[in-house]
């Protein structure tokens, strides 16, 4: 879903404290400033992984190109990164500029980060040269990240994977999503007013939980997960982590399912349908980026990969079909990725995404979305995803101004994959204040025990989109009392 103008969307969020971080502080026992200072962090951290940042500042005259070089002690190996290119050999790891931030002027910084493997003890580099030349001299001993706990445990919520076509928890009872969207995670980081809009906070989570919810879907950001330079710090990184691992503990803890959802995203595309002209991820992209992505999925994959619970929604809502006129190249992008027809930057497939995530281990069940946001799965059956663990699920999301919003699009293209996987509708809504349409929805996948979620739990005026509450408390809009009365009549 699109959001509705800022003015509306301006809200508090609290501060969330740093934890699992490691830095290499830069102190020049004689007040000289060194000629670079690197700052190393660990921003996230497991059991066998953790998510590490660079931070060089130059201060000598300006680089055209830049390669730092730094040395692990306890066995460390990198297994991708970003905004670098990064290489290891023996314990040497080496960061090289890509095209685009080779200038490093006088004073200049630039942040890269990377995914590595850890065993035993993950001690913080003690030297580093950029270009040769000795970072941080006179600084004083690192210290070691202290281990970031896993997720709590201690939650009720199910492990869910696919049986046939349905949902089944562990004792292999059908289980159906049905709950709310609590958006904010996606946009508030990125422009730089927070984490969250509004509370989050238990007796927040308990209010969605009174509704007779099971499931909440929280919208992520990419740039603010991994903690890319154009983030400020305190919305980022592992600030940004520790406050969704926060919300996932707390909403398993209410005996509902998390569904983490990439929802804002990195590249540049202004063609068709256009959320934005930025490269950063301020808007809705049409899909994925290879950039970016693949990191991102490895990284949560990684963070949740030990707790069953977690659903994994690969991309918000699809939209290769507006940059293209072939419905064939438009598919075979949302699969494959790479380069699509219309979109300037290299994309991510959801085939590439399945496979960042199975690669960490994690069985955690997944969701894919298909074209036109998500609201086309026409050849979803045809183009879909392998999963080497068999559980993906299909998403679909329908609003009453989409293309396929009648009973017959529904019996005609998502009958026939509800036939084959499950089927969760990630997103239901209506723009017009009530809940005639969402009913009509509601009464369909209810007569086929399927899964469903509302857009969205948060404050916004209805007019200027589907906001199911008018306060935290849980007080339904006009909208909103049609979903809540709903799920407590199927939840009584």
């Amino acid at each position: 879903m699109r959001h509705p103008p800022r003015s509306v969307l301006l809200a508090a969020a609290g501060a969330v404290a740093l934890i699992g971080s490691a830095l290499v502080p830069v102190v020049s026992a004689q007040g000289a400033t060194p000629a670079c200072t690197v700052e190393y962090s660990v921003t996230n951290q497991w059991a066998g992984g953790f998510q590490g940042s660079v931070t060089i500042t130059n201060n000598q005259a300006a680089l055209s190109s830049w390669q730092l070089g730094f040395d692990f002690a306890d066995g460390q190996k990198i297994t991708q990164g970003w905004n670098a290119k990064w290489s290891q050999s023996g314990t040497t790891v080496t960061a090289a500029n890509e095209s685009y931030n080779g200038a490093l002027g006088t004073g200049a910084s630039v942040t890269a980060g990377f995914l590595a493997s850890w065993s035993g003890k993950n001690s913080v580099p003690t030297a580093f040269k950029l270009n040769g030349t000795t970072c941080n001299v006179d600084a004083q001993p690192p210290t070691t990240p202290p281990p970031t706990s896993p997720p709590p445990s201690n939650g009720t919520a199910p492990a869910l994977h696919v049986s046939g076509t349905k949902l089944v928890d562990a004792s292999g009872a059908t289980h159906r999503l049905l709950g709310v969207n609590r958006s904010g995670g996606e946009f508030m980081c990125v422009q730089g007013y927070g984490i969250w809009d509004g509370p989050v906070d238990d007796a927040a989570i308990k209010a969605i939980a009174d509704w007779k919810a099971n499931a909440v879907r929280i919208p992520l950001n990419e740039e603010c997960w991994l903690g890319l330079s154009n983030i400020k710090p305190e919305y980022g990184g592992a600030n940004y982590i520790n406050a969704v691992k926060d919300l996932v503990a707390r909403v398993e803890a209410h005996g509902l399912t998390p569904i983490l959802d990439l929802h804002w995203s990195y590249g540049q595309y202004t063609g068709n349908s256009a959320g934005c002209s930025d490269v950063h991820a301020t808007c809705q992209k049409p899909m994925p980026d290879a950039q970016y992505g693949p990191s991102f999925w490895a990284s949560v994959a990684s963070t949740f990969k030990d707790d069953p619970a977690p659903v994994f929604d690969l991309f918000n809502e699809p939209y290769p079909d507006r940059a293209t006129s072939s419905t064939a190249d438009a598919w075979k992008c949302w699969r494959d990725g790479g380069t699509c027809p219309g979109i300037s930057y290299a994309v991510a497939g959801m085939q590439s995404l399945v496979d960042g995530i199975r690669n960490t281990g994690s069985k955690n069940l997944i969701m894919a979305g298909g074209l036109a946001y998500s609201n086309d799965l026409s050849q979803w059956a045809a183009y879909e995803p392998q999963d080497p663990v068999g559980n993906l699920a299909a998403s679909y999301h329908v609003y009453n101004f989409n293309t396929c919003s009648s009973e017959s699009c529904w019996n005609s293209t998502l009958a026939p994959v509800a036939a084959q996987v499950p089927l969760i509708a990630g997103e239901i809504g209506e723009n017009t204040c009530s809940h005639g349409f969402i009913d009509q929805v509601m009464k369909w996948f209810d007569d086929r025990d399927l899964s469903y979620l509302g857009w969205t739990w948060n404050t916004w005026d209805c007019s200027s989109g589907p906001s199911l509450i008018s306060a935290y408390d849980g007080t339904p809009t006009a909208y909103g009392i049609g979903l809540r009365d709903h799920l407590r009549a199927l939840n009584p």
